[in-house]
């Protein structure tokens, strides 16, 4: 069974930075593309950043510059950096992970970003 666990979740002042992990199982993260989502209240759920199979990168355009997707294969972790982050940055954060046999997702993080 796959499993997808997010961490580093929190509460974060204006500017400042948070890492989120996502451990995976139960699956060929190696070969799996991953990436980072987000869901606001109120709003759909909407891309942050992906890093397919062979390390190529995407962000949304809010997230470039800020934001940093990175993987570790040996440890079949994800990892999204955060920096200068805003307070429209607060959602619940979720991992993904896709590959030939399905799409699995984390249960989510919670980010909020507040004085």
């Amino acid at each position: 069974q796959v499993h997808l666990v997010e961490s580093g979740g929190g509460l974060v002042q204006p500017g400042g930075s948070l890492r989120l992990s996502c451990a995976a199982s139960g699956l060929s993260f190696r070969i799996s593309a991953v990436g980072w989502y987000r869901q606001a209240p109120g709003n759909q759920r909407e891309l942050v950043a992906t890093i397919s199979s062979r390390g190529t990168t995407n962000y949304a355009e809010d997230a470039k510059g800020r934001f940093t997707i990175s993987r570790d294969n040996s440890k079949d972790t994800m990892y999204l950096q955060m920096d200068s982050l805003k307070p429209e940055d607060t959602a619940i954060y979720y991992c993904s992970a896709q590959n030939v046999l399905g799409d699995y997702w984390g249960q989510g993080t919670q980010v909020t970003v507040s004085s």
